[in-house]
Formats: structure tokens, C-alpha cells, sequence
């Protein structure tokens, strides 16, 4: 974990296992027990209602916000407070760069590799709940890029106000699919259909953000994202792991 006392360590999905010596998610009020479907969502959740402080945001252990010093290490390079403090003197919020598909539109790509019913479930809740997001819904569906992995830092006001909105939807979604028989990979359509809430939420409150880039801590199999990514374009195959 960084060593910047800006990170405070949690253990998500804590329910039920043994302490790793992390704060855990399920302490306080708490969806600990919703991680296998929210995945880091049950974090988000915790920082919601259980931390006060000024500025909160999320990253995660496979991918941390880029600081400005230059070395190989992953951890060496993380974001720093003092970084994060600056950058947030002029913007609203901090995100990640944008990440591009080029070839599909953000909607074809989660069609393509996910199953569509959950994100179509979406837009009729938001419809239902929330229309005066819904032009910004459709508009950032027909968009080629996001800024994704649910990685952001924002005022604990805003934190707080956009937690309200996207659990109010996705709880909802989640009691809408309790009688699909997903297996593990699949089930997670909570946790991965919030990374497409982030941007709705930005655009049609016209908050300010600036991009940020991230650095992997662990190494990635590109050549296998790629093809698995061209499998689902062209021959409509379903990912089955994350990458």
C-alpha cells in the first residue's frame, strides 16, 4: 500500500474472513456482504458513511493515481497528498484519464462483453427516478471513451451526494436480477455498470474534472485483453475474467 497518509488501507469484502490488518468494510454501517456483486463499491459505500474527512475518494490495489515523481516502482510514483491538494485547488474533481475503445461506442462495448439486461435496466431506472439525467445517460452511452475503474477524489460533499444517487440506482438494479443464475464473473454487473454512472453524474451537474493518469501495480496480459476485446466486437463472445 502507499506510504502517503492521504490512503487510508481497506480491507473490502472483509464480512466473514480474517483480519489483514487494513480497516475493514464491514464495520459500522456497512454492505460488506454485497462485495462478490459491488466489488470495491462495498469500500465506496464505507467511506460514505463511516469517514469524515474533507476530500474522500477511492483507488484500489490493482491501480493507483500517477504523482508527478518518476520511477519503475509502482509505489514509488503513487499520487501524494500534497499532488492531490494542488490539482484540486482548480478542478472539482480528480479522474482518471479517459479510457478510449476507439471502435465501439461505451454501450456496444458492455453489450458485447457483458450481458445488456442489467445496463438496460439502468436507463429505466433513471428514467423512472432520475429524468433529468437521462439525456446525459444516453449521451455518454453513444461516447467512445469514459473515465473508468470507479478511481476518483472529490469534496466529502460531493462524495457524499454522488454515493446517494448511484446506490439509490444500483440497489434497485441489484433486487431486479436476484432470480438470474449469473455465475461469479457475471454477477458483478453492480460494481461494473457504476463506472459508467461517474461521467452522467459529472456531466449533468457540469462539474469541473481533471484527468489523471494511473499506474498498474501489477502486471497485465495486454495481448490478452486485446484479443479477448476483439472476440467480443466481432465474434459477440462474453469476457469471463477480469484483466
Amino acid at each position: 500500500m502507499p506510504n502517503d497518509e492521504m490512503y487510508l488501507p481497506l480491507h473490502v469484502g472483509a464480512s466473514g474472513k480474517e483480519s489483514i490488518g487494513f480497516q475493514r468494510d464491514d464495520e459500522g454501517d456497512n454492505i460488506s456482504y454485497l462485495n462478490y456483486a459491488f466489488c470495491e463499491l462495498t469500500g465506496l459505500y464505507w467511506g460514505w458513511k463511516n469517514c469524515d474527512a474533507s476530500y474522500k475518494g477511492l483507488a484500489h490495489y490493482r491501480r493507483h493515481f500517477r504523482g508527478e515523481k518518476k520511477t519503475k516502482d509502482p509505489f514509488d510514483c503513487v499520487l501524494t497528498q500534497k499532488e492531490a491538494e494542488d490539482y484540486l485547488k482548480d478542478t472539482d474533481i480528480l479522474v482518471t484519464k479517459k479510457r478510449n475503445y476507439y471502435i465501439e461506442t461505451i454501450y456496444d462495448h458492455y453489450v458485447h462483453t457483458l450481458y445488456p439486461e442489467p445496463l438496460d435496466e439502468t436507463r429505466k431506472i433513471i428514467a423512472r427516478k432520475y429524468p433529468q439525467y437521462l439525456q446525459s445517460f444516453d449521451h455518454h452511452m453513444k461516447e467512445k471513451g469514459m473515465h473508468a475503474f470507479n478511481m476518483f477524489i472529490m469534496s466529502k460533499e460531493k462524495y457524499d451526494a454522488y454515493c446517494t444517487w448511484l446506490f439509490d440506482i444500483l440497489f434497485e438494479l441489484y433486487d431486479a436480477f436476484q432470480d438470474e443464475e449469473y455465475n461469479s464473473f457475471h454477477a458483478r454487473f453492480p460494481g461494473r455498470i457504476s463506472e459508467l454512472l461517474l461521467d452522467v453524474w459529472i456531466e449533468k451537474n457540469q462539474y469541473s474534472y481533471k484527468e489523471v493518469p494511473f499506474v498498474y501495480m501489477e502486471k497485465i496480459n495486454k495481448i490478452k485483453k486485446g484479443t479477448d476485446f476483439l472476440k467480443a466486437k466481432f465474434f459477440h463472445k462474453k469476457y469471463g475474467e477480469s484483466f
